[in-house]
């Protein structure tokens, strides 16, 4: 609140530098006073344009909130979907591996079967050896013999009918082994070759297939990692979005504190204008009625100038006598005090006190590491290591804050004007205040009682001193160490 304070005190001289017992107002008191008009009219201007730049940033962080909020939105439908592709993956990824432990099954057991086969061959090729060598001996024993005419004389040489059906049927049983067993012989050998190609290509088939099915789950991994890569980014982005949410929140509500803030300032210039419109309009009237006075007190006195002047020129003209002794008459019916105005002063030094018991535990520091966050976060105050005790205010001025604020608790707020310059101080993480807005203070008055509200470690009070009013950006903070 500039210049609220000294508004007051600008009054309250003003009223002092009128005498009311016919003493003359001090035009230097209504200058002031018009001068101080002028400025707070400024200051209702400024204050109405920053209400103004703040209501735009405030629907401007607004709209970025809700722009926030859909991309939340946005990419929380997209990690769903993420998420089902991901679920599908993985049993199309149990599938395959269903599918491999399968082929490895079958692959065994053509394996198996191979072995058998294997067996299986040997057998055949001994039996394929065995008959080769019969059929050899019989080729031979039949070249020897002179081939199939031996069989005619065998079967002429028979001795009796019964005799030729017995030789016949010898025969035919020699010729039949001898076709079967041709027979057989190359029917193990298809046989061999059979089963060579059939165990060749079912293992080559399914070797095929195993490598294929391993090819697709390869490719099924390499798409889990993709989505799971997708899934992280769009975790670590939401993760962004949220932080930057969180952001604008407390901008936004930092921006709530100083439209407030400035609400309160622009209540109590407004109180400050009209106390001073009022004090200038009772010492214009008062100034009129001691000119008026004043051009009274004139008149009389020039009447009675007048009439010594008549009298004495009627004693003149008149004839002498012993008992012309002239009896000189003064007039001194009017008096002037004159009053000064006295303006405050000061050494230049002592503008504030220490506004609680407890020495500095946190300096003012603007990359200060946040002791609880764990960030680095500035320090646009200093800490005094206090637990639950009184609270002082640090300089005379007017409260133009008592509110719960983000990440500071409790907190007052008290706009100072001291040496012709505005300050603001901040108390934060306070246990209770006992003031209100737009109650003045005087330095060294209680004002609350020190605590742990908001984020800290502990009790302690936070105090901060902005030259000018105060704003959301804390841009005008400054060491209040440099004023003790």
């Amino acid at each position: 609140m500039k210049k609220y304070a000294s508004f007051l005190l600008a009054t309250t001289l003003a009223v002092t530098s009128i005498s009311f017992g016919g003493t003359t107002v001090s035009a230097e008191s209504i200058g002031g006073l018009e001068k101080k008009i002028n400025e707070l009219e400024e200051e209702q201007n400024d204050l109405k344009q920053k209400q103004g730049n703040i209501s735009g940033d405030k629907n401007e962080t607004e709209g970025k909130m809700g722009e926030n909020e859909e991309k939340q939105t946005t990419v929380e439908s997209e990690i769903n979907s993420i998420d089902d592709k991901l679920a599908k993956t993985q049993n199309d990824i149990a599938s395959k591996e269903q599918e491999i432990t399968s082929t490895n099954d079958e692959i065994k057991k053509l394996e198996d079967r191979i072995v058998e086969l294997k067996e299986e061959i040997v057998v055949l090729k001994e039996r394929i050896a065995e008959r080769d060598k019969l059929i050899k001996e019989r080729l031979r024993a039949i070249q020897k013999s002179g081939g199939n005419m031996k069989y005619i004389e065998v079967i002429l040489g028979s001795k009796s009918f019964g005799d030729f059906i017995n030789r016949s049927s010898a025969v035919n049983t020699i010729m039949d082994q001898d076709k079967s067993i041709m027979e057989e012989q190359e029917s193990d050998k298809n046989t061999l070759e059979a089963n060579k190609v059939e165990v060749e290509e079912s293992k080559a088939s399914v070797e095929e297939k195993k490598v294929a099915l391993e090819g697709q789950k390869e490719e099924l991994l390499v798409l889990k990692d993709d989505l799971d890569d997708q899934k992280k980014k769009k975790k670590s982005l939401m993760a962004k979005l949220e932080e930057e949410y969180i952001d604008l929140e407390n901008y936004k509500i930092s921006l709530e504190d100083e439209q407030q803030i400035l609400a309160a300032q622009a209540d109590a210039v407004a109180k400050a204008k009209t106390l001073a419109e009022s004090e200038k309009g009772k010492l214009e009237q008062l100034a009129r009625e001691e000119a008026a006075r004043k051009e009274a007190e004139k008149r009389e006195a020039e009447k009675r100038a007048a009439e010594k002047r008549k009298a004495e020129q009627t004693k003149e003209k008149a004839p002498s006598s012993n008992t012309g002794s002239s009896q000189s008459a003064s007039s001194n019916t009017s008096s002037n005090t004159n009053t000064t105005t006295s303006t405050p002063s000061s050494s230049g030094s002592g503008l504030f006190i220490w506004p609680a018991k407890g020495g500095l535990t946190s300096p003012f520091n603007l990359n200060r590491m946040h002791p609880v966050k764990g960030y680095v976060s500035p320090h646009y105050g200093i800490d005094i290591g206090v637990r639950y005790g009184e609270l002082k205010a640090a300089a005379s001025g007017v409260v133009i804050s008592t509110r719960t604020m983000n990440g500071y608790g409790k907190t007052i707020m008290v706009s100072h004007h001291l040496n012709g310059k505005t300050y603001t101080t901040l108390y934060a993480h306070l246990n209770n205040v006992s003031v209100s807005v737009g109650q003045s203070v005087s330095q060294g008055q209680v004002i609350g009682q020190t605590g742990n509200t908001g984020i800290g470690t502990g009790p302690h009070l936070h105090f901060e001193i902005h030259e000018g009013p105060w704003n959301g950006a804390k841009s005008n903070a400054v060491d209040p160490m440099k004023f003790y």
